[in-house]
Formats: C-alpha cells, sequence, structure tokens
C-alpha cells in the first residue's frame, strides 16, 4: 500500500489528481493539506470536500494551510479554473467546512510523516507555501519523506502567469526556492512544459466524461467551461491542441514506479529576482551550482498507463 500526502489548491486538475489516487486501489492518502492559489484557501477546502463527497472518501482528513504566499505577494490566476476554482458549478449539497480539522496544514504534515517514517510520499500540485512551511518548522521533515512529487516549474522559460514562470512556482518563489533547495528526499518534478508536451486528444476527454457514473457527471460539471476555453492550441507549443490535466502527471508518477519512462536528472533552483524571471525555475545543464542533490525532471512518461489510470479515476 503507498502512502500519499497531498497538498493542493484544488482547481479541476488538483481534482482530477485527487480522483486518480483516489480511485487507486493500493494507494492510501493519509491527509490531504490545503494552500491558498487557484482560489482561496478557503474556497480550496470546500473544493477537497466536494471531491471526497463523490468518491464516498469523506473519512480523509484535510486540513487547512497557508491563505497566502511566504512574503504575502499576490499572483493572480485570472480565474482559469472559475472564481470558486471548480468551474463555478453549483453545488448546494457541498459537505461543510466544519469538516476541516482543526489542527493546521503543516503541523500536520509533520505528525503524518512523524507517525510513518519513510513511507510517505508527498504530491504537491500547488504554490509550495506549506511544504516550505513545514520543513522551515520541523528541517528533519524532508529526510522522512519516501519522495516528493511536485507539479511545477519550467524548464524552457515559457511561463503561464509570468513571461517566464509557471504558476504554482511564480506563486510562491520564496516557497518554491527552500522546497527545491532544502529537501533530500528523490524529487520528482513535473513541469509546465512537460505538460503541455504530454496532452491527450480531446476525444479521449470526451470518453472519459462520457462514463455513465456520478464521478464522471462531477467533472463533466465542473470542468466544462475550462474544456470549453481550452480547446486553442497553447501559444509557442507546436504541438498543437490537447487535453492536458497538469497535475495528474505528478500524481501517476507518485502512484505507479513504471508510468516515468525518461527523466532527466539535474540540479535545480528557482530565480528571486529580475524583471521577467522571478519564479523561473533554473536547471543546471553546466553543473555550476555543485549541488549534490538533484532533481528528477520528467521527460516522457506512458501515456497509454496514464489513460487507464484517468479512466479509472471516474469508474
Amino acid at each position: 500500500m503507498k502512502k500519499l500526502l497531498v497538498d493542493v489548491d484544488c482547481g479541476v486538475d488538483d481534482a482530477q489528481a485527487l480522483m486518480m489516487a483516489l480511485a487507486a486501489p493500493d494507494v492510501q492518502i493519509l491527509g490531504i493539506t490545503c494552500v491558498q492559489g487557484n482560489t482561496s484557501v478557503e474556497n480550496v477546502c470546500k473544493n477537497v470536500l466536494r471531491v471526497l463527497k463523490v468518491c464516498k472518501h469523506l473519512e480523509i482528513p484535510v486540513f487547512r494551510g497557508a491563505d497566502n504566499s511566504l512574503l504575502g505577494q499576490t499572483v493572480g490566476t485570472g480565474h482559469f479554473y472559475g472564481k470558486d476554482g471548480l468551474g463555478d458549478a453549483p453545488d448546494p449539497e457541498a459537505p461543510g467546512l466544519e469538516l476541516v480539522q482543526k489542527e493546521i496544514a503543516a503541523s500536520a504534515m509533520i505528525r503524518i510523516v512523524n507517525e510513518n517514517p519513510g513511507e510517505v510520499s508527498l504530491v504537491a500540485t500547488a504554490p509550495l507555501t506549506n511544504v516550505a512551511l513545514a520543513v522551515k518548522l520541523d528541517p528533519s521533515f524532508p529526510q522522512k519523506l519516501k519522495g516528493l512529487y511536485i507539479m511545477g516549474g519550467n524548464t524552457d522559460s515559457r511561463g503561464n502567469i509570468t513571461v517566464c514562470g509557471e504558476y504554482n512556482f511564480a506563486a510562491d518563489p520564496e516557497a518554491a526556492y527552500i522546497v527545491l533547495n532544502e529537501f533530500i528526499c528523490p524529487i520528482y518534478i513535473a513541469t509546465w512544459e512537460f505538460s503541455c508536451r504530454s496532452q491527450l486528444p480531446w476525444e479521449f476527454c470526451d470518453g472519459w466524461l462520457a462514463q455513465d457514473t456520478d464521478k464522471a457527471h462531477f467533472m463533466k460539471q465542473i470542468f466544462q467551461k475550462i474544456m470549453d476555453s481550452s480547446k486553442k492550441p497553447e501559444k509557442g507549443l507546436e504541438e498543437g491542441q490537447g487535453f492536458i490535466s497538469c497535475d495528474s502527471y505528478a500524481m501517476a508518477a507518485a502512484i505507479d514506479d513504471t508510468f516515468i519512462i525518461e527523466n532527466e536528472h539535474k540540479a535545480v533552483t528557482v530565480e528571486l529576482a529580475g524583471n521577467y524571471c522571478r519564479g523561473m525555475m533554473v536547471v543546471d545543464h553546466l553543473d555550476l551550482l555543485k549541488k549534490n542533490h538533484k532533481a528528477h525532471i520528467l521527460k516522457k512518461v506512458d501515456l497509454e498507463k496514464f489513460k487507464v489510470l484517468m479512466m479509472n479515476a471516474l469508474k
């Protein structure tokens, strides 16, 4: 049984990743921590509870985390996933916030990992504020993790929220810097460009959503607005249009060890200054940083296995 902690800013792609993990028979989610990102941290908590309800897993504890970046600076998302993060799809029967645990997210991360040393993989699909706070509260936290799987960063300076910055890193560059420089457990990174190049045909998405289940009906409801606006090629990405579930790639890597076919083992850090490059992930191809610990940057994955995991998520 693979033990996971999941840190989210629950937009639609976080929901897709969570549903993938919740459907995997050999995965146990020990807790879900929430951080501001795609929407307010209050909405993130609500959204996670909505996902857990439709998947019949409301027993999994949910923890409220940071409501701002480490420096209090804000990078807006432009409400790509709607103002509430889940496509502004109404849900009058959504679970209430009284189900959220009283313990704060960073503290819960440390406690859960201490209770399961060397057994827990952390999947982070959001700005890394909670994760950075955890290592600052307990510097031994990273060495007790089995692995860290991140959706974030970029390799080709192609931003999706700033000129050179991917959103999760640009939303809290200091947190991303701390995590990439202070975590010594194995780190796997699904970057923005990798996600775009690993897209699936929209025909797959149509079949995925056509499953006659409560989970598929829920996903279609929250995903419809984003689908309508996403069926265009990404600027500068010559591969053309397709279905991209960014956060699900990091989750798939955590669930299935054989999902990753090729990765690049490089030292990485984050640029904290500059008019255009703040928040950009820096890949040290020349080994000038002289860092002993290097990250695994995903280059190629088994998309057929990915399709199976995605289909199972909505069964």
